[in-house]
């Protein structure tokens, strides 16, 4: 059974990173035997799964069939064995967590103490970047990822759903009017995200689906969200950015929200996310069951 499984795991790791070399470094064992698991699994199904060549693995009919429920079988196990190495496996060491930035300054920074307080042996480092990281390169244990995931490599965990919001200052709003139409857009002053195209520099995309695309006036654009929702309150144009960037703002009257009468961009939930390993560290389960926990609470306010 056990090199059942190992096969189903070389198998699943050798699609996700495009070659068996890749999967045998991520399991610590040579390429050599990471190609005699792979081939022992396809005698066992009595198909072939992968076509190889010298530069690349592709799917044959049956490996693409397999692959879901193998896939299926390797997540299912994790979260098996993760439930129970959370709670028999002490709680300790260091966890590294990535963020963006914003989120990480506005609601992670303050829930760490917390979890400090329930799991006083942790420590955390606190990674805040804009950018995708590398979970497995740049050996993160977790990341917070905002948005409709597009990799499915990654073990995620949705925590809570997120939507985006538009508005300007009062100020902004008695001196230039509010936007009626989308259209309108183009003569007002938007504020630019740069490191996302629907809600960025050139052009902003509205419906749930983004299929309603207009393009902006820009005067200022940046690569943080928290000093566009800033500019935004101080009277610098109209911000299109996440609730928990803007609800603070809103419900101090600082942010006025603007219904152009067309559904804003859904940006779907937060997520946490780990890469595919067969048994997350305890403090990394405790970590993404705390936020589950706390973050849902939080989000009410927004």
């Amino acid at each position: 059974m056990a090199d059942r499984l190992t096969g189903i795991e070389v198998f699943v790791r050798a699609i996700r990173r495009g070659s068996l070399s890749a999967a045998a470094r991520e399991m610590a064992m040579s390429g050599a035997m990471a190609a005699k698991h792979l081939v022992q699994l396809e005698e066992r199904l009595g198909a072939t799964l992968v076509h190889r060549t010298t530069r690349r693995l592709s799917l044959t009919e049956a490996g693409a069939q397999f692959l879901e429920r193998a896939e299926r079988i390797i997540a299912d196990l994790s979260e098996a064995e993760s439930e129970v190495s959370a709670h028999s496996v002490a709680i300790e060491g260091l966890l590294r967590v990535s963020a963006p930035v914003s989120f990480g300054v506005l609601h992670l920074a303050g829930l760490v103490a917390e979890f400090h307080q329930r799991h006083p042996k942790v420590t955390i480092e606190l990674g805040l970047n804009d950018r995708f990281v590398d979970l497995l390169e740049e050996r993160w244990d977790v990341a917070i990822r905002i948005g409709r995931l597009a990799d499915s490599t990654l073990v995620a965990r949705k925590l809570v759903s997120e939507s985006f919001t538009l508005c300007a200052s009062p100020v902004y709003l008695a001196a230039h009017g509010a936007p009626q139409r989308v259209e309108d857009l183009s003569v007002h002053q938007c504020l630019g995200y740069t490191l996302a195209p629907l809600v960025g520099v050139r052009e902003w995309a509205f419906g749930p689906h983004g299929t309603i695309r207009v393009p902006i006036n820009a005067p200022l654009i940046a690569n943080n969200g928290e000093a566009l929702v800033r500019a935004a309150c101080a009277g610098q144009g109209i911000v299109y950015a996440p609730r928990f960037m803007t609800a603070e703002a809103i419900a101090a009257g600082r942010l006025v929200e603007i219904d152009m009468g067309v559904p804003l961009l859904d940006l779907g939930a937060i997520y946490a996310v780990t890469h595919a390993t067969r048994r997350p560290a305890a403090r990394t389960r405790a970590w993404i069951d705390f936020l589950a926990e706390r973050l849902p609470a939080i989000a009410r306010h927004w």
